[in-house]
């Protein structure tokens, strides 16, 4: 049986991810990356950007007529996902 991931798992799990394909990522991959329903995705995408830990950017193309979204993590999501990893570490330490 699979332990749930926690509200603050979640967050780290979306911000690594898009801090791993480079500091930018469309919100499909991001979706599958973080293992999460395109509701779900999107509620927590809400609140990130709200809390200015990721900008969501959109980029219109007169080629193909359509835009793009890509997901950019801020210096602020960088911030947060060293103090989390600090935070990890510590806890491990005294296995927690």
């Amino acid at each position: 049986m699979s332990v749930r991931r926690s509200r603050l798992e979640l967050v780290y799990d979306i911000l690594s991810s898009i801090q791993n394909k480079g500091g930018r990522i469309k919100p499909t991959h991001l979706m599958y990356k973080s293992n999460l329903s395109h509701k779900l995705l999107n509620s927590y995408l809400d609140e990130l950007v709200q809390k200015e830990l990721v900008r969501v950017e959109e980029e219109f193309s007169r080629k193909r007529e359509s835009s793009t979204k890509t997901v950019v993590l801020t210096d602020k999501g960088m911030n947060f996902l060293s103090e989390f990893r600090r935070m990890r570490e510590f806890t491990d330490a005294f296995g927690l």
